[in-house]
């Protein structure tokens, strides 16, 4: 297949990688003089916005105002928030659930007035929801709408694979993408990358498999400044079933009145917090861990129970039906019995280091959405402040500005790409061994991070953990696989004949990002010698102020920067 038959251009004004609420709602901001291009490596309903239950925080009430939710959101992040980007959330919250409204989002309402719930660490009841499925609601409308903008066109199972640096100016000027066993290099006046979360690298972790951590990664090999790797937020309530997936139980669950228990059927979490299960999630996910420590050493039996037998059936029919329905499937019935649930990896606070208009330290590459650090989460997430994020920073990409596909001669026109037939490499027996060691480190990788850099931290664990992981990336990259691929030309198209199609790449580059972000959560998190937020060293218990400051990294440099 030559380059000139792929199903999309080589050329675009705007790249946009990720399909969530944060890459949608992105490219539906952008100038709609520009020719966009959305990279999905799976189908849509498979980002992690797609399974956000819970809702999103807005001061839309006559009680609520945004200063309330300002304090709240600073008094989460631990004295590590961005004031200027918090505020920046908490005004445009209004504005950005309008323009939801607008398109077509259904949240639920009571008479005329949207409904509003109560979340953990919310001083007032400010969260938006559809259901239980409010995430998935959000990423159906923006889908269906940029369907059907004539400017945007999807690149539907395509991976991006690495930034396009201008070797002059230093300038992002597009990105490799691989496509159906071919590597392609698209330019591009600007990249979005709105990949998401990078959870996967947790065994037990709430995130959709395809979350693991690519934008991040991609960006750190470009060169691109990262802050507060550190700061990843464990939420206390995944479903614990055997054979069942880390289900989230949404936070909205115990805002509306569920307990949480132990074996014995005690209320334990006001043990650890006069706020009891409506504490921050950070301090109620340390509150399950320590609590079913004392009880048993085997992992697999550590399991606490989430009460919702004291909310009304039919309340709980209305605000809770996924939820039911998954429980059931699994064979827990909560109308009849608490669901068994342990902590798992949620979110991850750090990322991509952003200003207000979602800029990196590159010119012309932008990130928005979990892969992104803005500044508006400090140390700890406010609950349902992550959608809010994705639309909020979404929006701001209205200021970017390139010049519009076609044009020549102008600042920030590209020039097109070269339409050569593409290099050929053979199929090498040797690739099926590579991809079967890939998808071993891949799983002793996850557990791993989840033993050395999961709720609970200390300095020998992490550092052997350290050793190990640095291991492996050296093994990785002796690998016949990457050996080649890490040697193409950049520019030229490239088919390659794999072992089971494009899905041998994928595992490839996925393997190689997860290798990456491990090592940055872990070195990041032996360089803070404190414990704040979603980062806690049982070495290191207490806040200490001199570390009110952010955790920088660029390149192999670990550094702080002001807050």
């Amino acid at each position: 297949m030559a380059s000139t038959d792929l199903p999309f251009p080589t050329r675009f004004d705007v790249l946009v990688v990720g399909g969530g609420a944060a890459g949608l709602y992105a490219a539906l901001c952008l100038p709609p003089s520009l020719k966009i291009g959305l990279i999905t490596k799976d189908t849509f309903s498979l980002s992690a916005s797609d399974w956000a239950q819970g809702g999103i925080a807005a001061a839309i009430a006559s009680n609520d105002s945004s200063q309330l939710h300002r304090q709240d959101t600073l008094k989460v992040g631990c004295d590590l928030c961005d004031l200027d980007a918090v505020d920046l959330l908490v005004d445009k919250a209004s504005a950005c659930i309008n323009s939801l409204v607008e398109m077509g989002v259904l949240f639920d309402r009571q008479g005329e007035r949207l409904a509003l719930t109560l979340e953990a660490a919310h001083s007032r009841p400010r969260v938006l929801h559809a259901a239980d499925t409010t995430g998935r609601a959000v990423v159906s409308t923006l889908t269906a709408k940029v369907i059907h903008r004539p400017n945007i066109q999807v690149l539907p199972q395509t991976f991006a694979l690495e930034l396009w640096r201008d070797s002059a100016s230093g300038d992002c000027q597009g990105m490799s993408l691989a496509y159906r066993n071919q590597i392609v290099w698209v330019r591009a006046g600007a990249v979005v990358l709105a990949t998401g979360g990078g959870g996967q690298v947790f065994s037990k972790t709430t995130n959709p498999i395809s979350s693991t951590g690519d934008g991040v990664a991609i960006a750190w090999r470009a060169g691109a400044k990262l802050r507060d790797l550190e700061f990843v937020q464990f939420h206390p309530t995944a479903l614990n079933q055997p054979g069942a997936p880390r289900f989230l139980i949404s936070e909205a669950v115990r805002g509306e009145g569920a307990y949480l228990i132990d074996a014995s059927g005690r209320r334990f979490a006001f043990d650890y917090h006069p706020e009891g299960e409506l504490a921050p999630r950070d301090v109620v996910s340390r509150a399950i861990f320590n609590h079913l420590r004392q009880t048993t050493t085997d992992e697999d039996a550590q399991t606490a129970w989430l009460d919702l037998r004291s909310i009304e059936p039919e309340r709980m029919r209305h605000r809770f039906p996924n939820i039911i329905k998954v429980c059931q499937k699994w064979g827990v019935d909560p109308f009849l019995e608490p669901i068994p649930i342990s902590p798992a990896a949620h979110y991850w606070m750090g990322g991509i280091v952003t200003d207000l208009d979602s800029r990196t330290s590159i010119p012309r590459l932008y990130a928005v959405g979990e892969n992104a650090s803005t500044g508006v989460h400090g140390a700890n997430r406010l609950a349902s402040n992550s959608l809010l994020e994705c639309l909020v920073f979404g929006a701001q990409l209205k200021y970017l500005q390139v010049a519009p596909y076609g044009a020549k001669g102008e600042q920030g026109s590209i020039p097109a790409a070269s339409f050569e037939e593409p290099m050929k490499l053979a199929r090498m027996d040797a690739w099926e061994d590579d991809l079967n060691q890939l998808r071993r480190w891949r799983q002793d990788l996850s557990t791993l991070l989840w033993q050395s850099a999961g709720i609970c931290r200390d300095q020998p664990t992490m550092a052997a953990a350290c050793e190990q992981v640095e291991q492996w990336r050296q093994d990785f990259q002796r690998l016949q696989m990457s050996q080649i691929l890490d040697r193409l030309p950049i520019g030229k198209t490239v088919e390659i004949d794999l072992p089971e199609g494009d899905q041998c790449l994928r595992v490839w580059a996925e393997t190689r990002n997860l290798l990456d972000i491990a090592l940055l959560i872990l070195k990041s998190a032996l360089f803070r010698t404190e414990s704040r937020g979603g980062h806690y060293r049982s070495d290191f218990p207490k806040t200490d102020p001199a570390w009110r400051v952010h955790t920088l990294v660029e390149g192999d440099q670990l550094g702080q920067s002001p807050v």
